[in-house]
């Protein structure tokens, strides 16, 4: 099993905009003036998928950060509830990659860490394995070279690991695939 961690209980304390639903849900029945706009947003920590409920009358716009931490939040009203990937609207599914993208990038050194700090499962199964498209070879030279010296950057990895030209984009299609397949075993970097 992978290192446990407190991910599950930890709250996220900032989120980014997937979609902003100004008079609620198309398939909500009630009259306009008594719907609620909803925000729907993915955790900047554990990527969990979020309905957030806005303060009236704020200006909302895809990939705005909100803050949904403890204290006195700007634009976020309350965070409603946790929701699937099923759940999320098709603008809200077309932002999750670009945004996830950029979440990355911005907590680059996040994810360099767990390249030099990823560990074996089992005897036939390792952390790095995980990762789509992660074979042995590529698993083989990332292990030898961290060895030698720690990951400073991605662009590091590149330069020292020629199977891995993007390892950014490997980050990127575990935690989709985490998000999107709810029965996903591992999880290495969503809370379940």
């Amino acid at each position: 099993m992978p290192p446990k961690t407190e991910r599950a209980d930890k709250k996220e304390v900032e989120a980014v905009v997937l979609d902003f639903l100004q008079w609620g849900y198309a398939d909500d029945k009630r009259p306009l003036n008594q719907r609620e706009p909803v925000i729907l947003a993915v955790g900047t920590d554990q990527f969990k998928l979020l309905e957030l409920i806005p303060k009236r009358n704020f200006a909302i716009n895809l990939h705005d950060k909100v803050y949904i931490g403890d204290g006195e939040r700007k634009v976020v009203e309350r965070v409603k509830r946790r929701i699937s990937y099923d759940e999320l609207t098709n603008t809200a599914r077309g932002e999750l990659e670009p945004v996830i993208s950029m979440i990355i990038a911005e907590s680059e050194p996040r994810f360099v860490k767990f390249y030099n700090e990823a560990v074996p499962i089992s005897l036939k199964l390792h952390m790095l394995n995980l990762l789509p498209g992660f074979g042995k070879k590529t698993l083989t030279d990332t292990l030898t070279e961290r060895q030698k010296k720690p990951f400073e950057s991605f662009e590091d990895i590149r330069a020292r690991v020629k199977t891995l030209a993007k390892p950014e984009k490997f980050i990127l299609e575990r935690i989709m695939l985490e998000l999107e397949n709810p029965d996903e075993k591992y999880h290495l970097f969503t809370s379940k």
